[in-house]
């Protein structure tokens, strides 16, 4: 599967987190008997004066382990207001020192598919300390995702089928074989979706988050965008730039980026991160795929290639009694994203070339958000081809999925053919995409802080140079490293600059290299 940029895998940490059952507050507490904090209406931007009713709602908020929740109301069409509804799930943890408190801190962890909900109640962990006492870190989840609404499209065994399929077609009759699985994927979403499912737009998404904006007291949005919610975010600066306060874009997705453009970075983005673990792998010693950096990437996909022909017996799971190469090819990606899993990648490479594939499935359950024995913790799969398939059309002609893997092939050898074919099921998608590709400027937004990682590898540097670039007001932060995104990661220079901006409003100068 091409999947467009990850999120931070944090339903896996989390777990499932309610949110009924609880007594209504009146507001947030942070410092013990902190008071209340006062929302204020707000009018909706000029020219939507049919919203006035959803930007001056009141949201009713519940406590909920530590946090507080509550459901905000919004048009299923913005083009009809009127008309139904939907709740989108919200969840508010409270700033840990309320007498330095700022505002509020709205956060996307990517996907698209992702839980904010459950990003926001990570906060702890993905922000930090200066920020989190100074702001209330405010997560939802977006409409399809998880708790709004959320898409649901197949079974958790159809998910293992989908997962399980051969993501390399090498010849014809496979190529058909993963068309039928595509076509498939699109009409039971057709079939299980309902209307939501042409109204799952990242521009859709965007605009829901101005309303919540609103209802949380703010005249301007602070954000942090990881990913995928880089381009949430940059798509809301181009709706609404006047509102646009204090936004961290990390791990960018130009919201320029044709479909095939996205497919080849990343297919780049991942063959230049996994070439980066191989010479992990050789300075380790010992490597089991090989003693230099070309000859591991050609062991791996040696490997793959062996996969393909013949499974692994032992996955550790039962319900999956094979590991194929679509699990492996899972399970090697999902180590990318950071670098703290190299060294398990290694181990689990020496135990799969032995035949043994259960490190593998691990790493692949953690990408899928996935328990052991086949449950799903969330509509992350199918919410991701949702939005991603309705945001742009796609190819369905499988003479040109075949030609662009074999230009693809040049620059990343082991990743072209998966990359280019991952987005098929959108080829067959049964709604017509509403999305545009356009440059953003957002042209009387406050300034806007771009982070790019240089060996990123599912939102490469080059994407974060080229947003930076377009925006009128922006500076552009460099990580020299490894793994997806940068903030509050694993580097001291990047932390200070980003809190400085979030705290003091600082903007770093642009062109900053840490």
């Amino acid at each position: 599967m091409n999947r467009r940029p990850a999120a931070a895998l944090v339903a896996a940490m989390l777990g499932t987190v309610g949110l009924s059952g609880c007594a209504v507050v009146d507001g947030i507490r942070g410092d013990a008997g902190a008071p209340s904090i006062s929302v204020s209406p707000q009018s909706p931007p000029p020219g939507s004066e049919e919203l006035a009713r959803f930007y001056a709602q009141r949201l009713e908020w519940s406590e909920c382990e530590g946090a507080v929740c509550a459901r905000l109301e919004v048009p299923l069409d913005y083009e009809n207001p009127q008309g139904q509804t939907i709740d989108l799930a919200v969840v508010k943890v409270p700033a840990k020192r309320a007498s330095k408190r700022i505002g509020s801190l709205v956060v996307n962890p990517g996907g698209p598919g992702a839980s904010g909900v459950d990003y926001a109640r990570a906060a702890d962990f993905m922000l930090t300390r200066g920020v989190r006492q100074a702001y209330d870190v405010v997560g939802f989840d977006p409409r399809g995702v998880d708790r709004s609404s959320p898409i649901d499209c197949l079974t958790d065994p159809q998910l293992d089928s989908f997962l399980t399929a051969d993501p390399t077609p090498d010849d014809s009759a496979e190529e058909e074989a993963f068309a039928r699985m595509s076509r498939g994927f699109a009409q039971q979403c057709a079939d299980r979706a309902g209307p939501l499912l042409a109204h799952v737009s990242t521009a859709e998404a965007a605009r829901d988050m101005d309303v919540l904006r609103a209802t949380l007291g703010e005249k301007k949005l602070t954000y942090l965008g990881k990913s995928y919610g880089s381009l949430l975010g940059a798509t809301y600066a181009d709706i609404f730039p006047e509102q646009v306060g204090r936004m961290v874009l990390d791990g960018v997705v130009p919201p320029d980026a044709t479909s095939t453009e996205t497919s080849l970075g990343q297919a780049a983005g991942f063959e230049r991160a996994t070439r980066a673990w191989a010479a992990f792998c050789v300075e380790e010693g010992d490597c089991p795929m090989g003693g230099s950096v070309d000859e591991v990437m050609a062991g791996l996909r040696t490997f793959l290639a062996s996969v393909d022909r013949s499974p692994l017996p032992r996955t550790g799971d039962n319900s999956v009694p094979r590991l194929t190469e679509g699990w492996a090819s899972v399970g090697i990606a999902q180590a990318m994203y950071n670098q703290g899993q190299w060294e398990f990648l290694v181990d689990a490479m020496r135990l799969a070339i032995g035949g043994d594939g259960t490190g593998l499935m691990q790493l692949a359950d953690q990408y899928a958000h996935r328990n052991p024995g086949g449950e799903y913790a969330d509509n992350l799969l199918e919410a991701y081809f949702a939005v991603n398939c309705l945001d742009e059309a796609e190819t369905a002609d499988l003479d040109e999925r075949r030609r662009l893997a074999e230009e693809a092939a040049e620059v990343a050898p082991t990743w072209a053919t998966y990359m280019m074919w991952g987005s098929l099921p959108c080829g067959y998608w049964p709604i017509p995409a509403t999305g545009e590709t356009k440059k953003v400027a957002a042209v009387g937004a406050d300034p806007i802080l771009v982070i790019g990682t240089t060996r990123d590898p599912a939102t490469p540097y080059e994407w974060s140079v080229r947003l930076r670039e377009q925006l009128a007001d922006a500076s552009l932060l460099t990580f020299d490293g490894d793994g997806h995104t940068a903030y509050a990661r694993s580097n001291d220079c990047v932390d200070t600059a980003v809190d400085r901006f979030y705290l003091k409003g600082t903007v770093p100068q642009d062109g900053l290299r840490c």
